[in-house]
């Protein structure tokens, strides 16, 4: 059997042919779509920029290591800024300050409209502490009856009960109190509100799961901050709260920075102050005790230059003694904690680890509020603030020792002076001691006294840490739900799935269709017509002047039979035309009755012979109520083919029925009684002569036979036949089928086989279904389908 050719055309015609289904279905996708946009909730995008803004510092003695990537900058400074700025902890804040966990909401047929901005009919008061309402989960139902009372139901099929607004309603979560909005309260009077209470924590979960945060370039200082939300309000203060709270966390934790170094310089002031006092002291008592008002100048070489000695040395020692105390708090320093800054070391590098330090150690507590030690980011942050507590270690060890070396020194030096010195008068030595002693704590206080300034400025002037670009703005326009792409799909859809199930239906149909179907199976037997189906209430004979689909395609097998009996160059004798079958039902006594009218009608001499004796259905055809279409009565038939071969005084005339118009201009030879031995009969001898006779006497004979893979009567006498007519019933016979007639065909079984198709649906007809006249053509209603 060939397989069949791929044909474009004809599986574009198969889909062409179901249009009104696609159109249903194109209608019903775009019905379902606009109740979609119709009642679905519209969401609104909102976004704004931010700039980081870094600090501005002096060159680090670490920065070295920044070069060789140990400590993280740019790209990773960014990814931390936008970790936390998506930080639980500030989006708790956001949703407290917006009070996002209260939700208002109007009740509608089949979508709830949700109030936002203020625009509220009443306020709620909550007698329970903001502990157990910021994490309970309830809601209420409202209605508003005029403007001093209200109904109130926890369910909106339960009853409700009347209040009047500023009263206590007790509720799962503690009482509350409703107080009316009279700006708004009248727009909503008998309309019912629902009222939705959350968990902050979860929703701030929900908020973090929906903001999307990202850097602009992968260099680039530049933070994006987009929310989707149903209000396009709501999402516009989400975001520009959650940007103010992050700024104000940031100028804490700067102002914290300061406070901690503003304690630590008030401590070493108290200390120093104490000293000073002491040495005022002892001053005043030496010179009261020797006696002395004034004391005269000393050699001024030998002062000048232990002035100038004891100035340097008062400078080492001061930066010594505060590079001790540093080091001496970050030894002692347990974990990471913030550390002084700005306490006047002359090293800007160690000033500037230092500021690094605490930017770090903020963030980390930041991070801690939200997570555990154990989170990658933090782990990070460890490990760099422990770099940078070894590097100022490292720093300070450097600068004491040179320090030390420093102090020794000038001590050394001014030791060579004031041996000089020590020459002059005891009085005048002890009182240079006392002065040199009081000269140096009250430089240390003053300076100290300076950096406690600068440390109150630092706190009055500190910044945040980043910059609105663009403020947080709305479209105007939801981005979903989007209608153009939903039409569109819907129309796809609708497109999709009656092509779908039309492919399948096509992909597991093993059906034989019309014409062009049994040719791709039939191989090299020709497909002499397509028979179209014909109504219930239609006449199943066609008349002479019968111009229906049924009989031109009658007289199209009639026509192609000449051609093929005209091409074989055989005699007028050979006119003996078997039609058969698969199986019952197919139409094969359809087909072989009309068949000889339409040689009838030519003015042919034709007889028609039931051969199928075992189902005999020639008798019942011709004489059915259907067909009865004159009123004439039915003809009792008592002799036919089985008498004929059972009985040897039977003759063929007495079995012969005469044309009349009930039957058409056809002779017809009758099945007869169904014989017990039906096999041995069709192998009589006398059936050669039936044949041999009839062939003499009429012009065409057409053989109503048995089907082929039922029984083998037809096999028997097939060798009979000059022509063999296989009826091929649409919709019903399977392809597989087939295979039985070709191999039949193959083996020398059946001779001068050829193909009909019986019952073929309209829509399926070949050419003689798309380009005939029309004759008798049914006219079907805007509604049929298929």
């Amino acid at each position: 059997m060939a397989d069949p050719k791929f044909d474009l055309k004809s599986i574009l015609d198969s889909f062409l042919k179901q249009w009104k289904w696609f159109l249903v279905s194109v209608l019903v996708f775009i019905s379902l779509a606009f109740l979609y946009m119709r009642y679905s909730i519209p969401q609104y995008s909102a976004s704004a920029k931010i700039q980081i803004i870094e600090d501005k510092g002096g060159t680090s003695e670490l920065s070295v290591l920044k070069d060789l990537d140990i400590f993280s900058g740019g790209k990773t400074q960014i990814e931390d800024e936008v970790e936390i700025l998506m930080s639980r902890s500030n989006l708790v804040e956001v949703v407290k300050k917006l009070k996002l966990n209260v939700r208002y909401f109007v009740l509608g047929n089949i979508r709830d409209s949700e109030l936002y901005g203020g625009k509220y009919p009443f306020n709620i008061n909550f007698i329970s502490p903001d502990s157990i309402v910021n994490k309970s989960t309830h809601q209420f139902f409202v209605e508003i009856v005029s403007s001093t009372s209200f109904k109130y139901s926890e369910s909106e099929d339960s009853p409700f009960k009347q209040y009047d607004f500023g009263s206590n309603v007790k509720t799962k979560i503690g009482d509350v109190i409703l107080i009316p909005n009279t700006e708004y309260l009248e727009s909503y009077r008998n309309h019912r509100l629902k009222i939705v209470v959350r968990p902050i924590p979860k929703v701030a979960s929900g908020y973090r799961q929906r903001l999307m945060v990202s850097q602009a370039a992968e260099f680039s200082n530049i933070i994006n901050i987009a929310l989707v939300d149903p209000v396009k309000e709501r999402a516009i203060d989400v975001i520009d709260e959650l940007v103010l709270t992050n700024n104000a966390n940031a100028v804490a934790d700067k102002k914290a920075v300061a406070d901690r170094t503003s304690a630590f310089i008030n401590d070493r002031i108290a200390e120093i102050y104490t000293d000073l006092s002491s040495v005022d002291e002892s001053a005043e008592t030496f010179k009261e005790n020797r006696g002395i008002a004034d004391l005269g100048s000393q050699s001024s070489v030998n002062f000048s230059q232990s002035a100038a000695s004891e100035q340097e040395l008062q400078s080492a020692n001061i930066q010594l003694n505060i590079a001790n105390s540093m080091k001496d708090l970050i030894g002692e320093q347990e974990g990471f904690d913030i550390i002084p800054t700005n306490v006047g070391l002359d090293d800007s590098g160690i000033s500037n680890a230092a500021q690094r330090y605490n930017d770090l150690v903020a963030q980390r507590n930041r991070l801690l509020e939200s997570s555990n030690e154990k989170n990658p980011v933090i782990v990070k942050l460890d490990q760099q603030l422990e770099a940078l507590k070894r590097g100022m270690q490292s720093s300070l060890n450097n600068v004491t020792n040179n320090l030390d070396l420093r102090v020794n020194s000038i001590s050394k030096q001014l030791s060579q002076i004031n041996s000089r010195i020590y020459a002059a008068p005891s009085n005048e030595r002890a009182l240079r001691d006392i002065s040199r002693q009081q000269q140096t704590t009250e430089s240390l206080y003053l300076y100290l006294l300076q950096k406690r300034e600068e440390s109150q400025i630092a706190f009055a002037s500190a910044s945040p840490k980043s910059k609105i670009v663009d403020a947080a703005y709305g479209s105007n326009q939801p981005i979903s739900p989007k209608p153009k792409l939903i039409y569109l799909g819907a129309i796809l859809v609708g497109l999709l799935i009656p092509s779908s199930i039309i492919y399948l239906r096509d992909i597991l149909d093993s059906k034989i269709h019309n014409k062009l179907d049994l040719e791709n199976n039939a191989g090299d037997i020709p497909v002499l017509a397509e028979i179209p189906k014909i109504g219930k209430k239609a006449s199943k004979l066609v008349k002479k002047e019968d111009r229906s689909v049924l009989a031109e395609s009658l007289r199209i097998l009639r026509t192609n039979l000449d051609y093929i009996h005209k091409s074989k160059g055989k005699s007028d004798k050979a006119n003996i035309i078997f039609v058969t079958s698969s199986v019952p039902g197919e139409g094969k006594t359809l087909i072989s009755s009309n068949l000889a009218n339409i040689f009838a009608n030519t003015g042919k001499k034709v007889l028609l012979i039931g051969a199928d004796i075992r189902n005999p259905k020639l008798y019942t055809f011709f004489s059915g109520d259907t067909d009865s279409t004159d009123n004439k009565p039915k003809r009792d038939v008592k002799i036919g083919l089985t008498e004929y071969l059972s009985n040897p005084s039977v003759h063929l005339k007495d079995i012969i029925n005469p044309a009349q118009d009930l039957y058409g201009n056809v002779d017809l030879i009758y099945s007869g009684k169904i014989p017990p031995n039906p096999t041995e009969l069709l192998m009589n001898d006398r059936m050669e002569e039936l044949f041999n006779e009839v062939s003499d006497g009429y012009d065409y004979v057409v053989v109503d036979t048995a089907p082929l893979m039922v029984v083998t009567d037809t096999l028997l006498i097939s060798e009979y036949a000059n022509q063999i007519l296989y009826v091929v019933k649409a919709g019903v016979t399977e392809t597989k089928v087939l295979d039985f007639p070709l191999k039949l065909k193959k083996e020398g079984k059946l001779k001068n086989l050829s193909f009909v198709v019986n019952n073929v649906k309209q829509n399926n007809l070949g050419y003689g279904g798309k380009y005939g006249y029309g004759y008798g053509k049914t006219i079907k209603k805007w509604w049929s389908f298929g």
